[in-house]
């Protein structure tokens, strides 16, 4: 049985693109989760470009963008995300 986990270490540093438009949107900082759980609630994102920062999203403590979870569609080489998601 092949094993898909991702470790979350390993996601930090990738480029998060569009998945409609292919437009980059920053590199992710961090993985926000709850910890008694384990679910993923966001990513912290890094360098946020206009295109993201259009999007009105919401930040954290630091001013940091917030991309939700739920709106990556896969990781790979690149973390790639559903701006319909986002809006």
């Amino acid at each position: 049985m092949v094993d898909t986990r991702v470790k979350a270490k390993s996601v930090i540093g990738k480029t998060i693109i569009s998945e409609e438009t292919g437009r980059r949107f920053g590199v992710v900082s961090n993985v926000d989760f709850v910890t008694e759980s384990g679910e993923l609630l966001n990513i912290v994102v890094a360098g946020a470009t206009k295109a993201l920062k259009d999007l009105n999203l919401k930040e954290d403590d630091k001013g940091r963008m917030l991309i939700p979870f739920s709106a990556v569609k896969s990781i790979g080489d690149f973390v790639v995300v559903s701006e319909n998601e986002l809006l």
